[in-house]
């Protein structure tokens, strides 16, 4: 149960994170076609919220890590 338990943890952490990262790029690319002039501080804003989108599966990684091998 714990083995079930740890990819569920593992599935919604990286489902969440990937859909996040999709999301901010998808905005990005639109917000960088309506004005590129702005388009380095719109990539800036990207790559932030992307290492902040990341670090939420590598949390729901080392949870599932976790609870594997402290049961």
């Amino acid at each position: 149960m714990t083995a079930i338990g740890a990819g569920i943890a593992v599935a919604i952490a990286c489902m969440g994170a990937g859909l996040g990262i999709g999301r901010a790029t998808g905005m990005a690319v639109e917000g960088t076609a309506r004005q590129p002039e702005a388009g380095g501080a719109i990539m800036r804003t990207l790559i932030l919220g992307c290492a902040l989108a990341e670090a939420t599966g590598i949390y729901g990684f080392v949870i599932a890590i976790l609870i594997l091998f402290t049961t």
